[in-house]
């Protein structure tokens, strides 16, 4: 079978220029490949100066990366930072970065629509950079899919395929870079353009003009944080008499020896029994939920009475998710399991679906529903994770 391309002309079919399952088949955490015009006549959704605004509040995660290129030494700072810092800036070799900007800005979120052939919870966000002329983060290598959409300006992208590629990191910066970095492919991306790259693909970005770049990341736990959190859920529903346990000791040839009967006890003890399915999934669907959750949503004093959400439906209002709000549900017999922002509730299958999606709900989706459903919309209102808006 004939190895795919890895650069191609999305325009005809964007943002992936093949069908969806053509791509999943063929690249996703396979190979890297370039999407030219992924986005034809791409319009940036937000200015530099939004970007500079938005690392200023409070609560935005915004870094700033420095590099001297004749001492080859990189510095970080960390926001929220002043407005004064940025008029004082060079006008080279420097990167902003701000994380979780979808939640910040709904037509950067809107970015995301087209990749809803991907599972809804291994969407992340969209971290979005700008960099002065020869502004750079260093090659390095990331453990989750990137989707990295070049917006005004141009980036020159450097990757490396080579299996054997070194991916020791340099004890010398607080960034985690390549010690070594020889690259196997080279391009200048312009406004539209996209590059894939799966996990672990060392890579390297210079912007070669002041530029805008557009990163849809994937969440992607590593099997230490699943098993933790999973392990930890287990324990919390062992009892404390439930313990290692030997009543088929027999008399110690060396008293100091951790024999081998006594580690077959052990292994047994740390069994955690754990082969149900359905239990495997509840943990799951609450665990995904609350990973990497961006901020806390804070819910109203009181929750609305269902006469108020049907006013305001009613008259041509609607209910949004929280920018913080994180949804899915496992599907199981005749309702299913909704999770929400680490919690899980019963819910019909048909409200689970419409909850998990993206668009705004509004009043023929709200006159369709029983007085149960009603009743659990009103309770994710309470909790704060769908927002009612007047019209």
């Amino acid at each position: 079978m004939p190895v795919p391309p890895i650069e191609l002309d999305a325009s005809a079919l964007p943002p992936l220029g093949m069908a969806p399952a053509a791509f999943l088949r063929d690249y996703w955490q396979k190979r890297p490949v370039l999407l030219r015009q992924a986005f034809p006549d791409f319009r940036a959704p937000l200015a530099p100066e939004d970007l500079a605004g938005l690392a200023c509040e409070e609560l935005a995660l915004a870094r700033l990366v420095r590099h001297d290129r004749a001492r080859d030494a990189w510095s970080v700072a960390h926001g929220p930072f002043e407005e004064s810092l940025f008029p004082g800036l060079p006008d080279h070799d420097w990167t902003l970065l701000v994380q979780d900007v979808d939640k910040w800005d709904t037509d950067v979120a809107a970015l995301l629509a087209p990749f809803d052939f991907l599972p809804a919870w291994r969407l992340d966000d969209v971290m979005v950079s700008f960099a002065a002329p020869g502004g750079s983060v260093g090659a390095h290598l990331d453990q989750y899919d990137v989707f990295l959409l070049q917006g005004p300006g141009r980036r020159r992208w450097q990757i490396s395929v080579d299996p054997a590629a070194p991916t020791e990191f340099r004890d010398d910066v607080e960034l985690r870079l390549l010690k070594a970095f020889t690259p196997t492919h080279e391009w200048v991306l312009e406004p539209g353009d996209m590059l894939y790259l799966p996990p672990g693909l060392p890579h390297h970005g210079v912007a070669l003009d002041a530029c805008l770049t557009f990163s849809v990341g994937m969440r992607a736990p590593s099997r230490a944080e699943m098993l933790v959190d999973f392990v930890e859920e287990l324990a919390a529903a062992l009892p404390e008499d439930d313990r290692y346990a030997d009543p088929d000791l027999a008399p110690a040839a060396r008293g100091g020896e951790i024999d081998a009967a006594a580690l077959r006890r052990v292994l047994a003890a740390l069994d955690t029994g754990a082969r149900d399915p359905a239990q495997v999934a509840e943990w799951f669907g609450r665990f995904i939920t609350r990973y990497r959750v961006a901020g806390d949503v804070v819910p109203p004093d009181a929750p609305p009475p269902v006469e108020a959400l049907d006013r305001i439906l009613a008259g041509g209002g609607s209910l949004h998710r929280h920018p913080y709000a994180r949804f899915a549900f496992g599907a199981g017999g005749d309702g299913a399991r909704l999770f929400a922002n680490g919690e899980s509730l019963p819910c019909p299958a048909a409200l689970a679906v419409a909850l998990s999606g993206r668009g705004p709900l509004d009043q023929a989706w709200w006159a369709a529903l029983d007085v149960p459903s009603r009743e659990l919309v009103r309770d994710l209102v309470g909790r704060g994770l769908l927002l009612p808006e007047a019209p």
